[in-house]
Order: structure tokens, then C-alpha cells, then sequence
């Protein structure tokens, strides 16, 4: 069937209807697409699980070292209210406000 599609398509003049009939369409692809289903709705192939998987623990590191500088600055503003606290407590002894 194909063959006698091609040889009356040979025969004929080309214009637009006749060569409609013979395109085919090719798959556009973006750079980096996989041909798997895109990340938002489907699981996707193994590169786009395993990328997924990556980015998900670089973003956890991330998150770990801001949480351990938040926690470092936090015991740095509580050691310094400390120091505040005893120097406070020190002027006021020395003034003789409280009896210690």
C-alpha cells in the first residue's frame, strides 16, 4: 500500500495536498528533555527520579547549614545576654541597690 502511495505520488504534480499526506511530524525536544513525562504529573524516567534526588539533598545540605548557623548565632545572642545580664547585676550590687 505504501508503494503504490509513493509511486501516485510520483506521477502526480507536488502541491500542497499531496505532500500533506506524506510529512510527519518529529518530535520536538527541548535541551535536556528526556522524552519521559514532564516532573510536575508523572514519575518520569530513571535521569529525571535520580536529578529529582540530587537537587532534593543539595537543597536538605543547604537547609542543615543554615539551621546549624542559626543555632550557632542563637548561643553567640544568648552568651552575650548572659554577659549583660551579669554585668547588670554587678553595677547594681556595686550601687548597693540590692542585698547580696
Amino acid at each position: 500500500m505504501i508503494r503504490t502511495s509513493v509511486i501516485k505520488a510520483a506521477r502526480q504534480p507536488v502541491n500542497f495536498t499531496s505532500r500533506a499526506t506524506f510529512t510527519t511530524t518529529t518530535r520536538v525536544m527541548a535541551a535536556g528533555d528526556t522524552g519521559a513525562p514532564p516532573k510536575t504529573g508523572g514519575v518520569g524516567d530513571a535521569f529525571q527520579r535520580r536529578e529529582r534526588a540530587n537537587e532534593e539533598y543539595a537543597i536538605r545540605q543547604r537547609e542543615k547549614e543554615k539551621l546549624q548557623e542559626m543555632k550557632k548565632k542563637i548561643a553567640e545572642q544568648q552568651a552575650h545576654l548572659q554577659q549583660l545580664s551579669d554585668h547588670i547585676d554587678e553595677i547594681t550590687r556595686d550601687q548597693g541597690g540590692e542585698k547580696n
